[in-house]
């Protein structure tokens, strides 16, 4: 099942629906929706009104509008296309000129690659973009995908771009065993650890001196008790580089992460890296190993 509504620590992503058309006539009509995906000709409200509507009785096409949770303003779109003439669904994004440059569509991406379902999960996820659209590019490539070959979409060669289910499998649970420590909203739940882990994962925490090895059990409990006691809030843990390799049923993810909370009523921030080793049981990615430092 696809999610109608998602939501990110900045932006609410919620299925278009048919009141959107006013939104959808602006961005149809800016200036980089004309230069790289092409003009819809739409002019008038009937006119985006149809659109909208046809893309909703489409079941091989979803959209997302993006807006801002602060203030609901709409920012741009996250679409999932199951085209003709792809083996594969593709994403795509566009987005109202200034609201590009600040991580929304990198944010908004993410998020609805984290909730794709198994059924469309298949072998990989496409996209595809014009020669001409470098910001495109410079996204696609910090999302991982990989450019694989040009192609003939409606009459225009463009570059068609790949990522693995495998990669987004391990993204997504990579992100998922971060969020298991953050308390910036509810207390923790930390069940999903028992899913996200073998039963024997170990984790170890190294420093200069020595290294704390602990199974799951040993890891939680510590960290349940003052993450929710009081000694440790708002605290938020958080990935701001990776590279993963993936080799048949094993992979590696190297993650530079960021912290930040309140411990004993003091704030600190804090970085740090971890090296996350996965093995495929049954067809699901699970966490097998985890070590980690944390930079003086």
């Amino acid at each position: 099942m696809i999610k109608k509504e998602i939501l990110t620590d900045r932006l609410i992503l919620r299925e278009l629906e048919t009141h959107d058309h006013s939104f959808i006539f602006q961005l149809v009509n800016s200036a980089g929706w004309l230069e790289f995906i092409g003009d819809r000709k739409i002019k008038t409200d009937e006119d985006a009104l149809a659109y909208v509507e046809k893309i909703i009785a489409n079941p091989l096409v979803k959209y997302w509008v993006v807006k801002l949770k602060a203030n609901d303003l709409p920012l741009g779109i996250i679409t999932l296309i199951k085209r003709d003439d792809l083996e594969y669904y593709d994403i795509g994004f566009a987005f109202l000129p200034g609201h590009t440059g600040v991580g929304y569509a990198y944010e908004a991406t993410s998020a609805v690659l984290d909730m794709l379902p198994d059924s469309i999960l298949t072998n990989k996820i496409l996209a595809i973009t014009t020669v001409r659209n470098s910001r495109s590019v410079k996204l696609l490539e910090k999302l991982k995908f990989k450019y694989e070959r040009q192609v003939d979409i409606a009459g225009k060669t463009m570059l068609q771009y790949a990522l693995s289910t495998d990669e987004i499998q391990i993204g997504k649970i990579t992100r998922s065993f971060f969020k298991l420590f953050d308390n910036t909203l509810n207390e923790p739940d930390f069940a999903p650890v028992y899913q996200l882990c073998t039963t024997s994962a170990s984790i170890i925490r190294k420093s200069a001196i020595h290294a704390d090895v602990y199974g799951l059990e040993s890891f939680i409990e510590p960290r349940r008790k003052i993450l929710t006691d009081g000694t440790l809030q708002q605290f938020k843990e958080f990935e701001i580089y990776e590279e993963t390799r993936i080799i048949g049923n094993i992979a590696q993810r190297y993650s530079k992460y960021r912290k930040h909370g309140t411990l004993n009523g003091v704030y600190f921030e804090g970085r740090g890296h971890k090296f996350f080793h996965f093995m495929k049981e049954a067809g699901e990615w699970k966490i097998a190993h985890v070590i980690w430092e944390d930079e003086v």
